[in-house]
């Protein structure tokens, strides 16, 4: 939701919820009850009045609501022993927001102050509670609102993060000052209409702690943050204009370019994503010569359909001829649409496009009933480009390269299409063995997926589809459904050893195996989990620090084809693990006699400590290629 976004922007905090509600675990004597994944962590539920987006605006109720939710939050840290920085780091973002809203200033910045000691990335850690700072240094000379006021604030938030180092800041205050030119009250109140109130109302005005954090961000943002928000974009344009050099890209120069006069060997490479436009890969797609286009029959009897250039499955789990994700289901025109993409993405690079203009006159002109349709419609266009991006990232450079797509559907709706079930998960376990198995018989080498999921995903579907009377039951139902789809995937991975997994680590900023994430979180032989740093190198404030990502690479930015063949900049894992992929099916074309544990340990060996953080690693596609000896 965009009340994520705004909090985080704002160095305030992620409004996830802790999940409160001890179970039957008891603690060692004189100890605390260890939390070794976030399935550990306690749950509570909460009793909601009205519809959530009234709730929202409510005075003594919402108060006391939060008062429950922070008692909760302390009893979960005083009772539990939690390791997970990142989980740390949203309980106490939460306290921070409910001492803003309670008007307890010095214990917000206090939690801030704990939020930014646990912060693993230089340029958060920096940039936590910079704008906190500033407001508290305003409201002990006068009120907010007044000229005074805006002139101590904007004067302490200039002087703090002017005298920061302005390369390790960057992507933050630039990100920041374009998210605040999107932010209103509109934008907030719509999206829990559409995500929350549904819930409360299925539920019978029950919420659980994970929404309920939603609610308690949403209010902060609300009430604190949005009067804020354009002094900050203003203090925070400054301070982008005084620094007009051009970030050092650093890893341009390590790229490796072949062509076709280069001794390569066809590789066929996987693209497992939301769909890909074939049309604009027309030299590098892997052909099915088995199939006829475009008879609609199933030639080789391999259970596809059309099956030329690969296979595809609707959000069912069942097998559809269309590779690349359709618009049938937008309500808006898909070329404001794309249009819309492109301007949120100049927004956040602080790029004055046209499309830039056109998005913050869009969304200053919004109602709350008509942000759902917005940002379904935005959901469904990254949906329809995500694999199409991700496949021009894996084939640069690359003649050699053959692209498979294997499609998969994402939903794209606020409260889920359809409900968990144990026949939905037996469905997508298989059609990912399925998938696997055509990747096998395809003679894939490398297969990227720059996607993911978790138990907490199926546990909050299943709130948000009316199921399970208590959190306990939802907990218990989405365990079973999780370790389905979870064990099918790991089987069927394991099975093809002779491919080589490339997973997208994520970007919650946290620890992939702590949250239970496939594939991203998975421990496989034949798999590499990749995260995402700029051209300079440096890590981005998104990508997650999971202590199974083995490398990272440039996911910031990266300019690639969407369908119909314009080019755009996507930020994210989602970037970062192509890269990867292209890197590794240019060493199988030219060694295919490679094995995908010889070509991991290849990428890992020749990368280059990261900048700050020397036990991380950056790929250096020119070293791995010259580490290479020939094939015989």
């Amino acid at each position: 939701m965009a009340t994520a976004l705004m909090i985080a922007v704002c160095g305030l905090a992620m409004p996830a919820a802790a999940q409160d509600k001890p179970p039957a675990a008891q603690p060692p004597a004189g100890g605390k009850i260890p939390v070794q994944t976030a399935d550990d962590l306690p749950r509570y539920t909460y009793k909601i009045e009205g519809k959530a987006s009234d709730f929202l605006l409510s005075d003594k109720p919402f108060l006391a609501f939060a008062a429950q939710v922070r008692a909760n939050v302390e009893n979960t840290l005083a009772k539990y022993e939690i390791a997970d920085q990142s989980t740390l780091q949203t309980m106490h973002s939460q306290l921070q927001q409910i001492a803003l809203i309670e008007g307890r200033w010095d214990d917000a910045m206090a939690q801030s102050m704990i939020v930014k000691s646990l912060e693993g990335k230089e340029s958060k850690k920096l940039m936590t509670g910079q704008v906190l700072t500033a407001m508290l240094a305003a409201n002990k000379v006068a009120k907010n609102g007044t000229p005074e006021w805006d002139a101590v604030f904007s004067e302490t938030l200039t002087k703090n993060v002017a005298a920061l180092p302005w390369e390790k800041v960057r992507e933050d205050v630039i990100r920041s000052k374009g998210s605040s030119e999107l932010a209103s009250r509109e934008i907030i109140l719509g999206g829990i209409q559409g995500q929350l109130d549904p819930i409360v109302e299925k539920a019978k005005g029950e919420l659980s702690s994970d929404f309920a954090g939603v609610l308690i961000g949403s209010r902060a943002t609300m009430e604190v943050m949005l009067p804020v928000l354009p002094k900050m974009g203003k203090v925070y344009a400054q301070i982008i204009d005084s620094h007009k050099t051009v970030r050092k890209d650093v890893l341009s120069a390590r790229e490796v370019v072949l062509s076709e006069t280069d001794a390569g060997t066809p590789v066929a490479v996987a693209v497992w994503d939301s769909g890909v436009d074939v049309s604009l890969f027309s030299q590098n797609l892997w052909v099915n010569t088995k199939e006829i286009p475009g008879n609609g029959k199933d030639d080789d009897g391999n259970g596809f359909v059309d099956d030329v250039n690969g296979i595809a499955y609707d959000l069912t789990g069942s097998p559809t001829a269309e590779l690349l994700h359709p618009l049938t289901e937008m309500r808006g025109d898909p070329k404001l649409v794309a249009a819309n993409i492109k301007g949120m993405m100049d927004l956040q690079a602080n790029i004055d496009s046209p499309e830039a203009g056109a998005l913050k006159k869009l969304v200053g002109s919004l109602k709350a009933d008509q942000v759902s349709v917005f940002q379904e419609d935005l959901g469904l266009y990254g949906n329809y480009s995500h694999g199409t991006h991700v496949a021009g990232i894996a084939a640069e450079g690359n003649p050699f390269a053959r692209l498979v797509p294997v499609r998969i559907t994402f939903d794209f709706r606020q409260i889920p299409t359809l409900t968990p079930s144990k026949e939905l998960a037996a469905k997508t376990a298989k059609a990912a063995s399925d998938s696997v198995a055509y990747m096998k018989a395809a003679g894939v080498r490398v297969c990227n997926m720059s996607w993911g999921g978790s138990r907490q995903d199926v546990e909050q579907a299943l709130e948000a589809k009316g199921v399970g009377k208590t959190p306990e039951e939802r907990a218990a139902m989405s365990r079973e459904l999780f370790k389905i789809e979870k064990d099918a995937l790991e089987a069927a991975m394991k099975g093809a050893p002779e491919i080589l997994f490339v997973a997208a680590a994520g970007n919650s900023d946290n620890d992939n195996q702590f949250a239970e994430f496939i594939p991203s979180g998975l421990n496989i032989p034949n798999m590499i989990t990749i995260g995402a740093v700029d051209s300079s190198g440096k890590p981005t404030g998104f990508t997650t620090f999971g202590k199974n990502v083995k490398v990272y690479a440039n996911g910031f930015e990266v300019n690639s084809y969407v369908p119909g063949g314009q080019k755009m900049k996507f930020s994210g894992t989602s970037m970062a693990a192509p890269n990867v992929t292209n890197l590794a099916a240019k060493l199988i074309a030219l060694n295919p006699k490679l094995t995908s544990a010889q070509v991991a340990t290849i990428i890992v060996k020749t990368s280059e400590p990261m900048e700050g953080y020397p036990e991380r690693l950056v790929i250096n596609p020119k070293k791995a290629v010259a580490s290479l000896k020939p094939s015989n």
